[in-house]
């Protein structure tokens, strides 16, 4: 039987034991991040870096590679956005619920984050592991991997699909999730295009070209909305179900 989450109104709704399970997929989401950050912050990647690239993790054969270049190129990558995404919003989620049952801007911005960090969690092990695993990993990066691109996106997913809460997506939620990722992708090109290196292949306009980079954007922009919708069908669901349950309850 399903309790409030909190005393506000029906629409944060989760099981019992939906609060450890925060717990645990906020737990596993900041391991992942802390893991990577440390990784690259300590140039454990330097050995295959790209000595030609200005940045993204180049410029070691010209000793001008830095911690702090190193932390610009970690935070440019998709995976790293959506596994910090995901650690803040749970983390919030088990200590402020009452951020996602307000109805004012604020509490729209969170049911947004909410939703974001399914769908970039969910985009980043569908992408990786279908369009850019390469060759088996080994020692921290086999770790680090699997916690970027395997273990986050399965545990988020799962944690939503068993605690929810429920009733947080809507249609006006679903186009403000749209916001963060599209400013990555802008951040990303921008910064691509001045330091001449970027995140991914698929994004590099000099290779690709900026037609076919920004296809490719559109592309997962219409995956994303569809998988959102797709969420937003199921949350209607399990609501229906679980207040069937009380009704006979």
């Amino acid at each position: 039987m399903a309790t409030p989450l909190i005393a506000v109104d029906d629409t944060l709704m989760v099981p019992r034991y939906g609060r450890p399970l925060f717990w645990l997929n906020a737990i596993i989401a900041w391991c992942s991040v802390v893991l990577s950050f440390l990784l690259n912050f300590t140039g454990y990647y330097n050995d295959t870096a790209d000595p030609s690239k200005p940045t993204i993790l180049g410029n070691v054969a010209d000793g001008i590679d830095s911690p702090v270049e190193r932390i610009f190129d970690w935070l440019t990558y998709f995976t790293i956005l959506s596994n910090i995404v995901v650690a803040v919003v749970l983390t919030v989620l088990v200590l402020r619920p009452g951020l996602f049952a307000r109805t004012d801007r604020v509490g729209a911005t969170w049911r947004a984050l909410r939703l974001d960090s399914l769908l970039m969690i969910a985009i980043t092990g569908v992408v990786y592991n279908l369009l850019l695993a390469a060759g088996p990993k080994t020692g921290w990066d086999f770790a680090s991997n699997a916690l970027e691109h395997v273990i986050t996106p399965i545990v988020t997913v799962l944690v939503w699909l068993l605690a929810g809460p429920r009733g947080l997506i809507n249609i006006r939620v679903i186009g403000l999730s749209m916001i963060l990722p599209l400013a990555w992708a802008a951040i990303a090109l921008i910064r691509g295009a001045v330091v001449g290196a970027y995140p991914y292949n698929f994004l590099d306009v000099g290779t690709e070209g900026l037609v076919s980079v920004l296809v490719f954007v559109l592309v997962i922009v219409v995956v994303a909305i569809i998988l959102a919708f797709a969420f937003m069908g199921l949350d209607a669901l399990f609501r229906r179900t679980s207040a069937g349950r009380r009704a006979r309850g």
